[in-house]
């Protein structure tokens, strides 16, 4: 595996915990993490050791800072980044708002912060669900293949995780970047299980399967599990998974990812605690393959060849926040206006316009003729596709209740027919968006896209992507403090204490800001908690 001198440096003063263990405070909701040794138990029996189930665990538990590869480290810096942009954006939402005014009834000694609010802190479990609520909130949140959101239901643990623990010795960006890659591999390899779930879904929305043990995962290497807690975590994990898609475009959407983070949490706490699960749950039908059809599992390969997933497949990114499968029909629709706009750059009248047809996938939660609200929009095919051909462009403000509901936006909807080719399957690495504007005259102009720009074989720029982030996250923090969390997280390999990161993360004054830059890469190496148990 490819290696940096920086990482191998970060290798050299690594410690091995034995164990940890979780310790119930005596009041409702406390829950203090304490370190302490825990022996290793042996396996049961030769058959555990061939099954499915033991060989996640044996991936999350084995998986070293010295897995990690370069390219691995880029795209999940990557990730981190607009996760936590969207995640700012999401600050200001109704759903947001709705979520934390529930989770204030929730106290504990051991607290975390809330994205963007410095005065504002939760219980660990219930800081990393407002803030995976957050980064869903606007459907603004990274997208994988198979299809999931990856990133929401991992960062919000870890970064809540980073706060609640003891401080010393301190969790560095290294522990920060292994634990959120075996998050994010996790989700990736249960995907791969089932060809049901290489398709834009159906019956369960992924991050609220997958995400939910990619929590469980993140959190469990992150607390340093031994093997069979690592089990049992995920294990305790799959009974907290699952929500329907029929939530989609509705305020109870964004919880899907809040839960996957806070569920697979408290998970791992009860795995600590000796809590039991199925020692086959990922082999069983009746297990993790009661969420799919053909559902296949297979063995994991051996950490000597272990080759990261998000390494072979990278994430796409989004422009505007709605559903992926309309960031094709807005590239289409924006092709296609070029050749409706009068010299002034101003589109035809709309009574010139008599018909719109966009060819795309059959996706019927997308398929929304007469969106009502601002969820609803950004699932809705047609919206996007009148909103483009209005306006020119799709962004944030698009999907305020005063731009959906303009009158020439509900006469072009009226016009819009939806079409399924066979060959356009329901697949984000292969679908396409055809459209055709004919006219009142009889005109009939096309544009088709293939790919459009944030795909992952069009990825945003570095430069584009800091954009995104630097518009998101100014909504809620300082100039100062965007950018300097835009230069913590670009050199996030090289952090010694992730306290740096977290500050931020409140929003700090600029006199804070200063003093922690200044300290910021010139800590003397200090030694990790994630080790082998």
């Amino acid at each position: 595996m490819a290696i940096t001198k920086a990482k191998e440096k970060k290798i050299e003063g690594r410690v091995e915990y034995k164990g940890t263990q979780l310790v119930q405070a005596h009041s409702q909701q406390q829950l203090l993490l304490q370190f302490s040794p825990e022996p290793e138990l042996p396996l049961q029996n030769d058959m555990m050791l061939k099954s499915v189930t033991e060989s996640l665990a044996s991936l999350i538990h084995g998986l070293k800072v010295d897995h990690l590869t370069d390219g691995v480290i880029r795209r999940s810096k990557r990730m981190i980044l607009d996760s936590l942009g969207v995640g700012f954006l999401g600050t200001g939402t109704e759903v947001f708002h709705k979520v934390t005014q529930y989770s204030k009834m929730y106290s504990s000694n051991t607290s975390s912060t809330v994205w963007g609010r410095p005065d504002f802190r939760l219980p660990p479990t219930y800081a990393a669900f407002v803030n995976g609520v957050a980064v869903h909130s606007m459907d603004f949140d990274d997208t994988w293949h198979p299809a999931t959101h990856p990133s929401g239901a991992v960062l919000p643990v870890l970064t809540a995780l980073s706060e609640a623990l003891p401080q010393t010795p301190k969790f560095s960006g290294l522990d920060l970047l292994l634990a959120f890659n075996v998050g994010v591999e996790v989700q990736g390899r249960l995907m791969h299980f089932s060809k049901e779930a290489k398709d834009i879904p159906k019956r369960f929305h992924p991050p609220s399967v997958v995400g939910t043990l990619g929590s469980a995962a993140a959190a469990s290497k992150y607390l340093g599990l031994s093997l069979t807690k690592c089990r049992e975590a995920l294990a305790i994990a799959v009974s907290h998974a699952g929500a329907p898609i029929a939530n989609a475009a509705t305020q109870t959407k964004p919880l899907h990812i809040g839960n996957a983070a806070k569920h697979g949490m408290e998970a791992t706490f009860l795995a600590m605690l000796g809590l039991q699960g199925n020692k086959r749950i990922f082999d069983l039908g009746s297990g993790f393959g009661a969420f799919y059809t053909n559902y296949s599992p297979k063995d994991l390969p051996s950490l000597d060849s272990h080759i990261w997933l998000l390494d072979e497949q990278d994430v796409a990114f989004k422009s505007f926040p709605a559903h992926l499968a309309t960031h094709w029909v807005a590239d289409a629709a924006a092709a296609v206006r070029k050749h409706l706009v009068i010299p002034e750059g101003v589109l035809l009248p709309t009574d010139h316009i008599e018909r719109i047809v966009l060819r795309i996938p059959d996706v019927q939660y997308v398929n929304r003729p007469f969106p009502d609200s601002e969820h609803e929009a950004r699932h809705s095919f047609q919206y996007v596709a009148c909103a483009m051909l209005l306006d020119g462009s799709v962004m944030v403000p698009s999907f305020c209740s005063e731009q959906i509901n303009r009158p020439q936006v509900r006469e072009l909807l009226q016009k819009v027919v939806l079409e399924h080719p066979s060959d356009n399957l329901p697949s984000f690495n292969t679908l396409y968006c055809e459209i055709s504007v004919t006219l009142k005259d009889g005109t009939t102009f096309t544009e088709r896209s293939d790919t459009f720009y944030g795909h992952w074989r069009k990825p945003l720029s570095q430069e584009d992507l800091q954009k995104k982030f630097r518009d998101n996250a100014s909504r809620m923090l300082s100039k100062d403090t965007v950018e300097s969390l835009i230069k913590v997280v670009e050199s996030l390999e090289d952090l010694d204490d992730c306290s740096v990161l977290t500050s931020l993360l409140k929003g700090p004054s600029v006199q804070e800001e200063d003093s922690k830059l200044s300290h910021m890469f010139s800590f003397p190496h200090t030694m990790s908690r994630l080790t082998n148990v």
